[in-house]
């Protein structure tokens, strides 16, 4: 009955049936007994998902929608919304990693018995692992306040036990810290109970951390503007470098990946904060099947209202928000934690950095993910000589662009340390690990970079100083910082790399040009011939659609998550004909891997591309936005099917355009009825073709890379004029 209540969109559907939306589009208008929209909006229906995979199976377009894809589609048509039905089954999920038994005794009779049964079971797990956790019947003070939380009832006491600030010390704040997670009552989660019989098969195959995971990150996936994610090598370096704290806070938690990455160990404790009720509870439950240490979690806004005014921790870990006006400028004016003067309105990030001061123990280390900005803006200069005359900033880290959001952005880790001594000549470690910015969007070269960074810290934090490398990392004297910038900026207080063979090395790049141009010249391919009109009659054609039905080829489609550490075959690899570079959110989920002789094409964008995939990129995960066809050898020629699907009016007739985009549906792209003899002399033209654009791309990159290089030597004077 339940179960009838969970709808499902357009794309939704697609997704359950591995087709386009456009597909969808025509089963609604061709076949009478589609199910009708249940909700949604005119342009946006929702359907029943029940009602949809009966008729899926009716019509033979799918034999069983797979396990995983079935409990996702109830999360999100959840009727209370996707996080609070993730939040329901990350509970059920802690009680089944934590006490299997009792799960098997609750859910062996009715769904209303299960409801009724199961909050008392979530109190016996979550007080414990998740102290503060409200139980039902308590007040719900972040309703009073008007908020609109995601769990219900959260408790009138504190998080975790501190020491509470006076009014003199700190300004009483308008909206309380509330607890992250609240029990729920019986009829809130009677909704949910088909959806945590789902949870609970899916973990019995999978385990529950993963089913968590898988969860949660399709959540994201989903919803990419909604949430700032901390990339997970990210994560491991800000953590490693803060090394094994008993005692760790990250006051802006988000979805928890900073404190995720800390190694675990057997007393340690978890202190976890966010301005959003949502991220505050995903990441208590995250956290909590994560580890067995205690993760004390609080909703609510850090800066104004504080839920752990007395902690001392070994360790903080902050990737804050960036840019922010509306901090409490206004409200904090007389603050104690602003110990090195009181942040200007556009210093946001300046606040951050000593909050995470204010709650560190003497000694204790904090390390935050800022723009770059900071180091450099003059209305923050007299808090950065500050924070260099006491011996508080112990390093700025340069990162690659391509490290975190905004990934255009070359961010900076700032490595802080609370005082515990007086340094006799302090110093400062810049490092500057922009030279391993990776080529096209797959991010840095993260083994590069954290090997660079944690050399440099670790000789620096046991010695008080490196030994130079220039362009990487110096370790400067406070005395020399402290001008009328401040400019902490690594760039430009590191000497610049020694390079004592650049005319040697553009030399190379020439010899490499002059091969490609003559490979390029070549390849080109000979004049066209035009065909006879006689013998220019149209061809019979047939399309992707009716070729998979046909079990010519098989279609898959790139997928949301996948197995860490695999490269990943990205839409843009693809349109630049570069090596696999992308990555995807670490799930269980069983990814797509490409095999030599595929055919690859994006699906979004517009440009009338198809990649044959070969030794070298097989192996690769397929990513998002991106169709593969795997054609049976015997029946079509990976390379005929590539290059009829390039056609550039094949592409306009097979796609949709809305005000912002266009859609490609793979399977309405046509190509010729062929005998295996004529689609190889066609797939022989497509092939040399595809070797000459290669050469010409080949041959820019290099053109690019001589041009660049003579216009650095001849201004930095390591080439003559002439």
């Amino acid at each position: 009955m339940q179960d009838n209540a969970t709808e499902v969109t357009a794309a939704g559907i697609a997704r359950l049936a591995g087709v386009g939306r456009a597909a969808v589009s025509n089963w609604r208008r061709r076949h009478a007994d589609f199910p009708r929209p249940v909700g949604g909006t005119e342009t946006s229906p929702a359907f029943a998902l029940a009602e949809v995979e009966e008729w899926l199976r009716r019509h033979r377009k799918l034999a069983e929608v797979p396990l995983k894809e079935r409990v996702w589609q109830q999360l999100a048509g959840h009727p209370d919304g996707p996080v609070t039905a993730l939040v329901h089954a990350g509970c059920a999920l802690l009680l089944i990693h934590d006490r299997p038994p009792v799960w098997l005794d609750i859910s062996s009779g009715t769904d209303e018995r299960l409801a009724a049964l199961l909050p008392t079971a979530l109190d016996e797990v979550l007080t414990p692992r998740v102290p503060g956790t409200a139980r039902p019947g308590r007040t719900d003070r972040s309703r009073v306040n008007g908020q609109n939380p995601v769990n219900t009832q959260p408790a009138a006491t504190p998080v975790t036990p501190a020491t509470p600030a006076t009014p003199a010390t700190q300004a009483t704040p308008a909206t309380p810290p509330t607890p992250a997670l609240a029990i729920p009552t019986a009829p809130r989660l009677l909704p949910s109970v088909p959806l945590l019989r789902g949870v609970a098969e899916l973990a019995a195959d999978r385990g529950a951390r993963p089913t968590f995971e898988f969860l949660l990150g399709r959540h994201l996936d989903a919803n990419p503007r909604q949430y700032t994610l901390t990339p997970p090598d990210l994560a491991g370096l800000m953590a490693a470098l803060v090394g094994t704290p008993a005692t760790v806070l990250d006051p802006s938690c988000g979805t928890g990946a900073l404190l995720r990455a800390v190694a675990d160990r057997p007393d340690r404790r978890l202190h976890a904060q966010d301005s959003s009720p949502e991220l505050a509870a995903l990441t208590a439950l995250r956290l909590a099947l994560h580890t067995r240490a205690p993760v004390h979690a609080a909703a609510g806004d850090t800066l104004r209202a504080d839920a752990y005014p007395g902690l001392r921790a070994d360790a903080v870990l902050c990737h804050p928000p960036f840019n922010e006006r509306n901090w409490g400028h206004d409200d904090l004016a007389y603050d104690p934690r602003w110990e090195y003067g009181f942040p200007a309105r556009t210093e946001s990030e300046l606040a951050w950095v000593q909050h995470a001061l204010a709650r560190l123990r003497d000694g204790g280390t904090a390390v935050l993910l800022m723009p770059p900005a900071v180091a450099s803006r003059r209305s923050g200069r007299r808090i950065r000589a500050d924070l260099l005359r006491r011996g508080a900033l112990r390093a700025v880290v340069a990162l690659p662009a391509g490290a975190a959001p905004p990934y255009s952005v070359p961010l900076h880790l700032w490595v802080l340390r609370r005082p515990d001594r007086t340094h006799a000549q302090p110093e400062l470690l810049l490092v500057d690990a922009g030279r391993f910015t990776a080529e096209g969007r797959g991010g840095p070269d993260w083994p590069g970079v954290r090997e660079t960074v944690l050399d440099a810290w670790g000789a620096f934090d046991r010695d008080g100083g490196v030994e130079e490398r220039p362009g990487v990392a110096r370790s400067v004297p406070v005395i020399e910082l402290l001008d009328d910038d401040v400019d902490l900026t690594p760039a430009r207080r590191l000497p610049p790399p020694a390079d004592t063979d650049g005319a040697g090395r553009l030399a190379d790049v020439r010899a490499r040009l002059d091969e490609t141009l003559r490979l390029t010249a070549e390849l080109a391919p000979p004049p066209a011939e035009p065909v006879p009109s006689a013998a220019s009659g149209r061809l019979p054609l047939t399309t992707v659609g009716e070729l998979a039905r046909a079990g010519a080829l098989v279609m898959r489609t790139g997928g949301h998550g996948g197995r860490a550490r695999v490269p990943v075959l990205t839409d843009h690899d693809v349109l630049a004909g570069t090596a696999p570079s992308g990555t995807l959110p670490e799930s269980e989920e069983e990814p797509v891997l490409t095999e030599p002789g595929d055919v690859v094409l994006p699906v979004l964008g517009g440009g009338a591309v198809a990649r044959v995939v070969d030794e070298a990129t097989a192996g690769a995960v397929l990513g998002r936005n991106l169709v593969l066809l795997r054609p049976d050898p015997a029946a079509l020629d990976a390379w005929f099917l590539a290059g009829f699907l390039r056609g550039t009016a094949n592409h306009r007739q097979a796609s949709s355009y809305a005000s912002t985009a266009t859609r490609l549906d793979v399977r309405r792209l046509q190509l010729p009825r062929l005998a295996p003899d004529e689609q190889r002399r066609y797939g022989e033209r497509f092939h040399a073709l595809d070797a000459f654009e290669r050469a010409l791309r080949e041959a820019g990159r290099l053109g690019e890379q001589l041009v660049r290089g003579m216009y650095d030597g001849l201004t930095d004077g390591t080439i003559a004029p002439d």
